[in-house]
């Protein structure tokens, strides 16, 4: 009983308790889900849109582009390096395995 009752009070993050659904009463029924009239925008604010939200990229300087392409680079060679370790390792094992039988 005590954990039902601590159940019931449980509240949601922002301090409010989850709202629950109503049951629908005969003749007052409400689509819950029914789709909501969406503004239409025309070409001029999409593109004006477009523009605004153009105006926010921040491109990386030369210097950054350098710095990341080099560390892809290290990355690529390290990873290179390790897959190239294990390929070998597993070929002996396999082989050191496969001679057992012969």
């Amino acid at each position: 009983m005590f954990e039902e009752n601590r159940m019931a009070k449980a509240k949601t993050p922002s301090g409010r308790r989850p709202q629950t659904a109503q049951p629908a009463i005969a003749g007052n029924a409400v689509a819950a889900d029914a789709p909501v009239a969406k503004k239409k925008t025309s070409i001029p604010q999409f593109i004006a849109q477009v523009q605004a939200e153009a105006k926010k990229i921040v491109w990386p300087s030369r210097k950054e582009t350098w710095i990341t392409s080099v560390m892809v680079f290290i990355m690529v060679a390290i990873a290179s390096v390790f897959f190239f370790v294990v390929d070998a390792g597993l070929t002996v094992v396999s082989q050191f395995i496969l001679s057992i039988g012969r």
